[in-house]
C-alpha cells in the first residue's frame, strides 16, 4: 500500500473525481492539513507560554527565598551584635567628687526649741553678730579648710533618700490558702445567730435582710480588719460588725505548714418573726 500524504491535498482530488466537489465534505478535508498544522503551533505556542510563566514563578520564588534567608541571616547577625555590645558595655559607677581644696565653714544650726541642758555646746545657735562679723563660709559642718582660696569649696552634706522598707512575708493577706481557717465554735452561722441582737429600730421599722461582712483571720486566730461588704441599713451593719468582732479566736489558716493572714467574708442575716 503506498502511503499517504495527510498534508498534501492531491489524495483529496482523486478521490473526489468526479464527483460534486461543492460539496462540504470536499471542503472540510481539504482543509484539514491546514487546520493539523495550525493545531499543533498553537499547541507548542501555549505549552511554551506556560513553560515561560512556570519558569519565571519558579524564579521569582527562589530570588524571595533568597532575599528571607539574607533577611534573616542579617537580623540574626545584627542581633548578635547588639548582645556582643551590651555585653560588654562597661558599668560605669558614679564615684563621688573628691574635693582636694576645702574652704573652713561655720556650722548653720537651725532654730530648734530645746531645754538648757539638752543643747550641745557645738549645737549652740550662733547668733546674727557672730555670723556678719566672720569671714568664715557658713555650711553644714564645722571645718577646719586647708586653703583660703575664694574659689575652694565647702563640704556639703549628702542627702539619701531612705528608702521604704519591704512588707515582710509574714503580713501578706491570702485570699486562698492550703488550709482554710475554720471556727473553733463550730458552725459561724449559729453562732452569729444565737448572738445577734436585732435593732429596735430596724424590727419597728420591719428592716431585714442580710449583712455580708468581711474580716481577715490573724495568724493567731484572732479577727481584724472587720467591714461591711454588702449593706442593707446602718442600723442592721452596724449590729453586724458588732457581733463579727465579739467572735471568739478562730483556727488560723494554713499554709506550707505556717499559719497565715486570710481573708474571710460570712453573711449575718436578720429576719423578722
Amino acid at each position: 500500500m503506498a502511503k499517504i500524504d495527510l498534508i498534501n491535498n492531491s489524495w483529496i482530488d482523486l478521490v473526489f473525481e468526479g464527483r460534486n466537489q461543492a460539496y462540504g465534505a470536499y471542503v472540510l478535508r481539504r482543509d484539514t492539513g491546514k487546520r493539523n498544522i495550525w493545531s499543533i503551533v498553537i499547541m507548542l505556542v501555549i505549552a511554551a507560554i506556560i513553560g515561560a510563566v512556570v519558569g519565571a514563578q519558579a524564579i521569582i520564588a527562589n530570588a524571595q527565598q533568597e532575599e528571607e534567608i539574607s533577611a534573616e541571616v542579617n537580623l540574626s547577625a545584627l542581633a548578635k551584635q547588639e548582645a556582643e555590645v551590651e555585653k560588654k558595655a562597661p558599668v560605669e559607677i558614679e564615684k563621688p567628687e573628691v574635693v582636694e581644696q576645702v574652704k573652713s565653714s561655720i556650722k548653720f544650726v537651725p532654730p530648734v526649741i530645746k531645754k538648757d541642758n539638752e543643747v550641745k555646746e557645738e549645737e549652740e545657735l550662733k547668733s546674727q553678730d557672730d555670723l556678719s562679723k566672720t569671714e568664715t563660709a557658713i555650711g553644714a559642718f564645722d571645718v577646719k579648710g586647708n586653703t583660703d582660696d575664694a574659689d575652694a569649696q565647702v563640704l556639703k552634706a549628702v542627702e539619701e533618700v531612705a528608702q521604704p522598707e519591704p512588707k515582710p512575708a509574714e503580713d501578706k493577706i491570702f485570699d486562698v490558702v492550703e488550709q482554710q481557717p475554720t471556727f473553733k465554735e463550730g458552725d459561724v452561722r449559729a453562732w452569729l445567730a444565737r448572738n445577734l441582737q436585732y435593732p429596735p429600730v430596724a424590727a419597728e421599722n420591719g428592716i431585714s435582710g442580710r449583712v455580708v461582712v468581711g474580716f481577715v483571720v490573724e495568724r493567731d486566730g484572732s479577727i481584724s480588719n472587720v467591714q461591711v461588704l454588702r449593706g442593707v441599713d446602718p442600723s442592721l451593719d452596724k449590729e453586724a460588725i458588732r457581733v463579727v468582732k465579739a467572735m471568739p479566736k478562730w483556727n488560723p489558716g494554713m499554709q506550707n505548714g505556717s499559719p497565715v493572714r486570710v481573708k474571710y467574708n460570712v453573711p449575718v442575716t436578720f429576719k423578722l418573726q
